[in-house]
């Protein structure tokens, strides 16, 4: 019977993989060669200007379209910003995002906080927030703060700190509370639409969930491969002898980056040095080994999604660029 059940399951995984496109992915080139450890997330603002956050010593570095860096924010006690030796605000970003108005918000986790600068860099205003691990800009000046501790997965609050709501309950895939909620730990990302993604870091089956920005869940995307399963059958171990003899949790992250196409919403996910891209609709239409270069395997904790190009990140390798293959295929 487990024969025929292996048997049936790769059938379905062949017959799935039809019209998918398989491939290595080789970067075209390396940017900010100054960036590298302690690397966090990469943005792009509406200015065409690259965002970086590394911690705990960068802050945030803001890159023009020529790749010289214009400004940092919050660095390390005895950075510069604009020039002038500043203080440092920042103790450790986990995350950011930035808003059609060129603020910057950043989820501090070393200080509890929800930092808000200007486009200038200034500090306009600070709010607590529990561990925050994930942050995403949302219409109307609303925030989305993804954290370690707090009962639902995301909270939204004004940009007063004043809480609005929360939404997402942990996945069951324990008898234990606390073990659900440490597998449902995630990453948040939009898109132009103000659509939530939610990826979820330590699921078995690697998921990214759409909410709108009220909290209504939508579909979730999944990637359920045959070369996903030892992972996953790993975790599933690991979720039961926790259940069986306690102890902390601690596993390994999963789904190590996400990212969203704006315009089209189609999603791509990375798991190590594999990224994999889904249309709107959920399906699978490609699956990419990354490489630098040199040939060297690059493990992505960071994507940024462009028309033609990916921006894909890696602590400690640095930020690379890539040549989209699907766009070129439909010109």
């Amino acid at each position: 019977m487990k024969l025929i059940a292996a048997m049936c399951l790769l059938a379905f995984a062949l017959c799935s993989a039809q019209g998918q496109v398989e491939d290595d992915l080789t970067a075209k080139t390396r940017l900010f060669p100054g960036i590298g450890a302690g690397l966090r997330a990469v943005k792009r603002g509406a200015d065409g200007k690259v965002y970086i956050l590394a911690s705990p010593a960068l802050g945030v570095a803001v890159f023009d379209t020529t790749g010289k860096q214009v400004l940092s924010i919050g660095a390390a006690a005895g950075g510069m910003s604009a020039g002038k030796p500043e203080k440092s605000p920042i103790v450790f970003g986990e995350d950011f995002d930035i808003d059609a108005q060129g603020d910057i918000y950043v989820a501090d986790r070393g200080a509890n906080l929800v930092l808000i600068f200007s486009p200038t860099g200034a500090l306009l205003k600070s709010f607590p927030v529990n561990s925050p691990l994930s942050i995403a800009a949302l219409p109307d000046g609303e925030i989305a703060v993804a954290t370690l501790r707090q009962a639902h997965l995301v909270v939204v609050f004004d940009k007063n700190g004043r809480e609005l709501r929360e939404f997402g309950d942990p996945e069951p895939l324990a008898d234990r509370p606390d073990l659900n909620r440490y597998l449902s730990l995630g990453q948040l990302e939009t898109d132009a639409q103000g659509t939530l993604y939610y990826g979820f870091g330590f699921m078995p089956e690697p998921t990214v969930r759409l909410y709108d920005r009220h909290g209504y869940a939508g579909q979730d995307i999944v990637y359920s491969g045959l070369d996903a399963m030892p992972e996953a059958q790993a975790a599933r171990k690991e979720i039961a002898r926790l259940e069986r003899k306690g102890g902390t949790p601690f596993f390994k992250r999963i789904l190590t980056a996400v990212g969203v196409d704006p315009g089209s919403g189609e999603v791509w996910m990375a798991l190590g040095n594999t990224l994999l891209h889904f249309d709107k609709e959920g399906n699978r239409r490609a699956t990419y080994k990354l490489y630098t270069p040199e040939g060297a395997r690059l493990e992505a904790n960071t994507i940024v999604v462009g028309e033609d190009w990916l921006l894909v990140g890696s602590d400690p390798l640095g930020v690379y660029r890539f040549e989209r293959t699907d766009t070129k295929a439909k010109k």
